[in-house]
């Protein structure tokens, strides 16, 4: 097969920070004898055109290089709800991606196109494939974002749109499948396909890492849906029992200086560390050192809320003990009390409570780190997650396979 894969999340140089999930599942096609173009927004640094790992990377450009600043970093919406200034930038940037989509389609013959998001990508693409001769099919994945937090008559009825157009539609967990069924398209049928982690030779125990019993740690964007004023407020609640206990906060956003200075308030502040972001390469020594991976995530104002929540199993990858909160994509990923702990969301009374108590119990620790990471192998680990998505790809190219 001959694959473009459209995206607004790939990494713009060695090094960066931003999510690689785009990337890893891409590579892994082009183990599976694909040959894959992948098309991401430009910005300020990063090349044109590149080889990355034998993936053709085409970066489309939308404005003048110092202001492509809507994609990468923290995310399109979460930039968006802090400066509405950035909406000035949306028409730009979808025009700027449809007219690059046309000319890869003018200049090479692709077996189907790969649209991460319904909105903004999916969009573009559908656009760029009704001016397009013996256009390839589209198969589009939605992540969350785009689904819960693009709400609306006009969302909706593109979303609809996108969905009518596509030959194969991919959400992330089964609560995602429900959503969409039921609040955007009750006639569509999407697959859930869920994003991996690289289980085998990143995400997994190290014997030479040393456990920490009294490290905490929370891994993610510091935006609302994450939830970490909630586990700040909880924090301190632990403080009072246990005050040798350190948190870690691996990431950042826009929220990161009102949290710094909630800690402050909280009086927690010397107990803990706004690490900002880091690679993967070094997630997992962070996941291997910590006694508890935290993920206190909520439902947004907007609405917006996990999709799935990939940390959740890059932590079980590591044999780290996880407390997350109560939200359907997440039981996709922790079935309570067997390899994790649910709580309920926005409870920060719930969540140091459960903390304290675990640990206070090494037995209860040890039992989920048991059982961690079989429980995510079959179903996250990329070489299964990129079969599938290469069969479902491949399918899509076959007439027989109506739109969903």
């Amino acid at each position: 097969m001959k694959i473009l894969v459209v995206t607004s999340t790939f990494p713009r140089w060695s090094g960066d920070t931003d999510p690689t999930f785009v990337y890893e599942l891409s590579s892994r096609l082009v183990n599976c004898d694909a040959e894959v173009h992948v098309l991401a927004p430009h910005t300020k640094g990063a090349l044109r055109s590149e080889i990355v790992d034998d993936l053709n990377v085409h970066r489309f450009r939308y404005f003048f290089s110092p202001w492509e600043t809507l994609a990468y970093g923290t995310g399109i919406l979460d930039k968006l709800r802090a400066n509405p200034l950035n909406y000035f930038l949306i028409p730009f940037f979808l025009v700027g991606m449809t007219i690059a989509v046309y000319r890869l389609l003018q200049r090479e013959q692709f077996s189907v196109i790969h649209a991460h998001w319904l909105i903004p990508q999916g969009f573009a693409c559908a656009v760029a494939l009704l001016c397009t001769k013996d256009a390839p099919p589209l198969v589009c994945t939605s992540h969350g974002g785009d689904l819960f937090g693009l709400r609306g008559k006009l969302p909706t009825e593109i979303k609809k749109w996108v969905l009518q157009r596509a030959r194969r539609v991919t959400v992330v967990s089964n609560y995602m499948r429900e959503f969409l069924r039921e609040h955007v398209a009750t006639n569509c049928d999407p697959d859930v396909q869920p994003m991996g982690v690289d289980l085998q030779a990143r995400f997994k125990p190290n014997a030479d890492v040393m456990r920490n019993s009294n490290e905490l740690v929370f891994v993610g964007r510091l935006v609302e849906k994450k939830g970490v004023t909630y586990l700040l407020k909880a924090f301190s609640k632990v403080c009072e029992i246990a005050p040798y206990v350190r948190l870690r906060i691996v990431g950042d956003g826009p929220l990161r200086p009102q949290l710094t200075q909630e800690a402050e308030m909280l009086g927690i502040s010397d107990k803990v560390e706004f690490c900002g972001s880091v690679t993967q390469a070094q997630l997992p020594a962070i996941y291997g050192r910590a006694s508890i991976a935290l993920i206190p995530s909520v439902i947004a104002k907007s609405g917006d809320q996990e999709g799935l929540g990939l940390v959740t199993v890059e932590a079980l990858g590591c044999n780290c003990v996880v407390i997350a909160s109560d939200l359907p994509a997440i039981r996709d990923v922790i079935t309570a009390e067997e390899n994790g702990i649910l709580v309920k969301p926005t409870s920060s009374t719930a969540l140091a409570d459960t903390i304290i108590r675990l640990l206070k119990d090494d037995a209860s620790c040890e039992k989920f780190r048991e059982v961690a990471r079989a429980s995510v192998v079959d179903k996250f680990d990329w070489p299964n997650v990129a079969e599938r998505y290469r069969r479902l790809l491949h399918q899509a190219t076959d007439p027989v396979h109506k739109p969903s």
